[in-house]
């Protein structure tokens, strides 16, 4: 079921960027060769800026690529990262002449107001792990060393004159790339430059391994039937389903057509059979807050409790009212004599399915009219002659 929110919810926040990323990279690189503009303001931008705007508007597409990533987390320097590109993206395109600009102005500023209006929603503060923060420091550091170092020895080397030539001499050979343009001409020189390979290969190493870890995480998630944080970043408006059992099944089966859900269940073999079927679930408590607070119970718009054990339904059912007391509870009872305790623990619609099923059946086996008809109609079966329709 398609919901007017959704256009203008997360999801369209991280579209949009993602579009206008892909059309400002395609756009630099069809012009990286152009060294001069034919664009509408071609007359007022400087030879210096057009020779740049060819992989200024590449790099401008890849650096919005990487704060896209840092939206599904919902960090809000990732936000405050893409307005400020969003603009320069839009700038770019008027200045460049392609296929692309036209487009790229036009997406860029679509953007720019589904990100303002989405503001609050990227709350988050970053949150780097001590190997993350020590891979960034590594990388920063050996480059800065390499940078003040090369302008330092500047006349010992053949090429560099500028901080911007030490700059490049170091990028080059930290990353083991090596043009050759420049050269050391003393042994303090060859020395240095030594020390700049070794402590820029392992800067770079370790700032990979940084990368590569949370993907590996994620696969490893994948594998045992959890949502990665970035998938759980992405659901609002959606249904929490706690715990599984044999009521959850028809439970999920509504769902599945009419709205976004998420089930939490600590049965590792229900999670993955869920998993399987690309159904969101994640293998943890019910019960506990972590679990609840993962899935985003505060942006959720309802909460459904309906296993067979109606103890564990109310302790899962406390936790989310403490975590969201404004969020709609539905509760499942499978002994009639637990329905008052689950609204105490603070669910706000108790269903028994057998005090439900017995009225039905008596209510039909005493012949009373339209009983057939609600039946049919919980039971989703349809007449045959509607079949034939």
């Amino acid at each position: 079921m398609d919901r007017p929110r959704d256009w203008l919810g997360a999801r369209a926040t991280i579209l949009l960027p993602v579009l206008v990323a892909i059309l400002s990279f395609a756009t630099g690189v069809v012009n990286i060769s152009d060294v001069s503009i034919t664009g509408p303001l071609a007359a007022y931008i400087p030879r210096s800026v057009q020779r740049a705007a060819g992989f200024t508007g590449a790099l401008t597409g890849f650096t919005l690529l990487v704060s896209v990533l840092g939206l599904r987390r919902r960090l809000r320097i990732a936000w405050y990262v893409t307005v400020v590109l969003l603009p320069v993206s839009a700038l770019q395109g008027l200045v460049q002449s392609s296929a692309f600009s036209l487009p790229l102005v036009v997406l860029s500023l679509l953007s720019l107001p589904t990100m303002l209006l989405n503001r609050r929603r990227f709350d988050r503060p970053i949150d780097l792990s001590t190997a993350q923060l020590a891979a960034g420091a590594a990388l920063v550091g050996a480059q800065v060393y390499g940078t003040v170092g090369a302008y330092a020895l500047r006349d010992e080397f053949g090429g560099i004159s500028t901080l911007t030539d030490a700059f490049y001499f170091t990028l080059v050979t930290a990353s083991t790339v090596g043009y050759g343009d420049i050269t050391p001409q003393s042994p303090q020189a060859r020395l240095f430059g030594m020390s700049v390979v070794v402590l820029g290969t392992a800067s770079f190493a370790i700032a990979l391994g940084s990368l590569l870890g949370p993907a590996i995480e994620k696969r490893l998630s994948e594998a045992l039937g959890n949502m990665s944080d970035a998938q759980l970043n992405l659901l609002e408006n959606h249904v929490l389903v706690l715990g599984y059992g044999d009521l959850t099944e028809p439970i999920i089966e509504e769902l599945a057509d009419a709205v976004d859900f998420i089930v939490i269940t600590p049965d590792t073999d229900a999670a993955t059979r869920l998993q399987q079927q690309d159904i969101n679930v994640l293998t943890a408590d019910p019960s506990d807050e972590e679990p609840l607070q993962r899935a985003g119970i505060e942006d959720a718009s309802a909460v459904v409790a309906a296993t067979n054990d109606d103890a564990q339904d109310a302790l899962a059912i406390l936790t989310a009212q403490t975590l969201n007391p404004t969020v709609n509870i539905v509760a499942a009872a499978t002994d009639r004599e637990n329905i008052e305790k689950l609204r105490r623990a603070g669910a706000d619609t108790v269903i028994s399915p057998a005090v439900l099923g017995g009225h039905l059946i008596v209510q039909s086996a005493l012949g009373r009219e339209g009983m057939e008809n609600i039946a049919d109609h919980l039971l989703d079966v349809k007449d045959e002659d509607d079949a034939d329709i």
